[in-house]
């Protein structure tokens, strides 16, 4: 999901990760920083795979493995396994889309501190980069499968039906729109409350 981070919320406890799924963590999160570096540095156009490659101490094969395209390296994150642990780890009696919102603000406070440059360029990017913006709409559908299954569970209902596809379409819509706000205003608002009136705006429209 985009404009979040790769690491897991603080606040709950995960079960360790094998060392294979380690491993492609590491080369995943080696990937993603060498971009981070090199577009900082020369800009996205000019930054090309081999370079990424050659940065991260990988082949280029090994990132197209990872990364199918140039723009995946900045949409593609771990946060759809790491959502999933950490819904299923909210307390039983709460709703789902309380547990959603609760667990995507957390997501949201990681782009403070160390992390604040790299969401913030990866933010830019969105933006800027018509390229980028296509593929966020190609793979909105995969993401969608995997938050529907997401709410489904937690509420006791078919993936399939109608109004959870809708939610939950309807909600990567609005946090990718929440994350281009974020951008275009130069940064300076709290990415967590964005995300509370991204969920405000939803469930209650213009209500408010």
């Amino acid at each position: 999901m985009a404009a979040t981070s790769h690491h897991t919320p603080a606040g709950t406890a995960q079960p360790p990760l094998g060392l294979r799924e380690r491993k492609k963590i590491k080369t995943r999160s080696a990937i993603r920083s060498a971009m981070y570096r090199l577009v900082a540095e020369q800009g996205y156009e000019a930054t090309t795979v081999e370079q990424i490659a050659e940065a991260a101490e990988v082949s280029p094969s090994t990132v197209f493995r990872y990364f199918p395209t140039k723009e995946d390296i900045v949409l593609t994150d771990e946060l759809d396994p790491v959502l999933a642990q950490e819904m299923r780890a909210r307390p039983a009696g709460e709703s789902p889309i309380d547990s959603l919102r609760h667990v995507l603000a957390l997501a949201a406070e990681t782009a403070r501190g160390e992390e604040r440059e790299e969401a913030i360029l990866r933010s830019r990017l969105m933006v800027e980069v018509p390229a980028i913006r296509a593929r966020m709409a190609e793979s909105m559908s995969v993401t969608s499968r995997m938050l529907s299954e997401i709410l489904a569970e937690r509420g006791g209902r078919d993936p399939r039906d109608l109004e959870v596809r809708v939610f939950a379409t309807a909600l990567l819509g609005a946090l990718q729109e929440t994350t281009l706000y974020w951008a275009e205003r130069g940064h300076r608002d709290d990415l967590t409350v964005l995300v509370n009136r991204t969920f405000d705006a939803l469930l209650d429209g213009f209500a408010r």
